[in-house]
């Protein structure tokens, strides 16, 4: 397969995948989205979801469509996305938080391992 196919289907992936999870904050997920969200976000839990749905949402569709042109900088603002985010990663593994079926303590850090790999998948999608 081409780099540049290969290239246009992690970046339609991520898009899509994406799409669904700011869909699933703004339904059927929301309870879970909450147990990310950190303490100290000075919003309401189930704001800081719907907003962050609506930015997912945004971005997905960004990332899918973007032109050539403005698909670094869209890139580069889902890595910042994706870094930005971490922090409740991080709330949901220390406060021994369960959502999403992760309900131990190797899950949920399992799953801090996932987050740079979606900034690199980010980046590296949307890459000349």
């Amino acid at each position: 397969m081409k780099d540049e196919t290969l290239k246009t289907a992690a970046r339609i992936a991520l898009g899509g995948a994406l799409i669904f999870a700011g869909i699933s904050h703004l339904s059927f997920a929301r309870r879970e989205f909450r147990a990310q969200v950190p303490d100290w976000v000075p919003l309401k839990k189930d704001d800081t979801v719907i907003y962050s749905g609506i930015a997912e949402i945004a971005l997905g569709s960004a990332i899918a469509l973007a032109p050539k042109k403005q698909r670094e900088i869209v890139g580069n603002f889902a890595a910042l996305f994706f870094t930005a985010v971490f922090p409740g990663n991080i709330a949901q593994f220390t406060g021994h938080r369960s959502a999403f079926g992760l309900n131990t303590d190797e899950k949920r850090f399992g799953r801090l391992l996932f987050q740079p790999v979606l900034v690199w998948w980010a980046w590296k999608s949307t890459r000349k």
